[in-house]
């Protein structure tokens, strides 16, 4: 079907959507205005010619780069690993840029990366409670996103933009939780908080939360952390006394926990897990942003960067250089800028690591930083060798033990 306007009449409520090939060609709207259409699933070319202006369109199921401020909400990454058993203290464990942030008594857990997820979507993040809390604070998962990227909502000001927050969440259990945004900003840590229902248990349900901008303070402008999504689980004591902050305020201990009706950590039966998280400016969810695996690495490595692993076989860890006698630095450069100065981490054993110069095989255990920045590193052995290769000896490092690694991170 072809509807064809000779002159300048107007068109109203059209509605276009998935025309093939030629249905929309040239010459056949000439000087009239289509008003208020509804324009989907329309790729551009399928339009050719010179077209009059489209007034009121809605232009819906277009890409959107970039909208997504939360880096890995697929969870998709996982540096660490996909598994960390029976944990008390807070820590980064398996899915890049998420924390379990909690008190040692409020439970021990076990965190994984499930391959089950909601359609559209393939990874998931799961935190179960393996030995039920008794005592302890707060027990959170958080997710925190770097000040300067905050820059654009404008807060701090009369212009201060709204945002949108949509996950897929899955509980063991039924009632309301609680999440908190928490503002770092320039003159004192803001909050607003929000319940969310969850109606069936162990069924994936999506969850959208609007937040109004907040136009009392501004973000800093720096690498420090801007926001922190806070996903709250538990609390004994310390989050809850106050009224849940449906608004703007200072930042309230007491209301962090304050309207949930749900525990995760009272019981070993008690499950929670989230996946396609996506925060963005407006007051609409629209679809997830996937990124490809390679983006999402490239992000997620400004913060945590595994340079080495055992895994799949040994892994070089960089060219060595003697400085003196069984002593080597090795020279290691980023594959992204990190948001600041990393610190090292790795795993220290008996001949973990292996470094081949002088046509000798030698072995170590541990390192140590003689220096480092956002784009690279400079470590050396700490002793241990036992060849005596040369001062001025040119070779190569690598990890030689299955549990071997070396990482840098940059965390907020």
């Amino acid at each position: 079907m072809a509807i064809v306007i000779n002159g300048s009449g107007t068109v109203t409520g059209l509605s276009v959507g998935g025309l093939p090939d030629g249905t929309v060609d040239s010459g056949t709207i000439a000087t009239g205005t289509i008003v208020d259409a509804d324009v989907a699933n329309v790729a551009a070319s399928k339009l050719t010619g010179a077209l009059p202006a489209i007034s009121g369109a809605s232009l819906t199921n277009l890409p959107s780069k970039g909208k997504n401020m939360v880096i890995n909400g697929a969870m998709n990454v996982a540096q660490r690993g996909t598994s960390k058993t029976g944990y008390t203290a807070g820590g980064y464990y398996t899915c890049d840029r998420w924390k379990h942030d909690k008190d040692g008594s409020t439970g021990t857990y076990t965190m994984t990366q499930e391959a089950d997820a909601p359609v559209g979507f393939k990874n998931s993040l799961k935190v179960n409670c393996t030995t039920a809390g008794s005592s302890g604070d707060y027990d959170a998962i958080h997710n925190k996103i770097e000040a300067q990227d905050l820059s654009h909502l404008a807060y701090g000001t009369s212009s201060a933009k709204s945002i949108t927050l949509s996950f897929w969440v899955k509980v063991s259990q039924t009632g309301t939780m609680q999440f908190n945004l928490l503002h770092y900003a320039d003159a004192g840590t803001r909050q607003i908080s929000y319940l969310y229902t969850i109606n069936t248990a162990d069924t994936w349900e999506k969850k959208t939360i609007t937040f109004a901008g907040d136009t009392v303070r501004a973000n800093d402008d720096d690498n420090t952390q801007g926001f922190i999504l806070e996903w709250f689980l538990n609390s004994y004591g310390g989050r809850t006394g106050s009224s849940v902050l449906t608004s703007w305020g200072s930042y309230t201990n007491a209301a962090r926990f304050e309207g949930a009706t749900i525990q995760i950590g009272d019981s070993t039966s008690d499950t929670w897990q989230i996946t396609g998280v996506q925060l963005e400016v407006g007051d609409t969810a629209t679809d997830f942003e996937h990124r490809s695996y390679g983006e999402e690495l490239a992000l997620c490595q400004r913060y945590y960067y595994l340079h080495a692993t055992k895994e799949g076989g040994a892994h070089p860890i960089g060219s060595a250089a003697f400085q003196t006698a069984n002593f080597a630095d090795f020279n290691i450069h980023f594959p992204t800028s990190m948001r600041t100065n990393p610190s090292l981490e790795y795993v220290s054993g008996t001949d973990y690591y292996s470094v081949y110069a002088n046509n000798q095989l030698d072995h170590f255990s541990t390192f140590a930083f003689r220096n480092s920045s956002p784009n690279g590193a400079q470590i050396y052995t700490n002793g241990g060798m036992e060849q005596n290769i040369p001062q001025g000896v040119a070779g190569i490092a690598y990890t030689r033990n299955d549990n071997a690694f070396m990482a840098f991170t940059a965390e907020l």
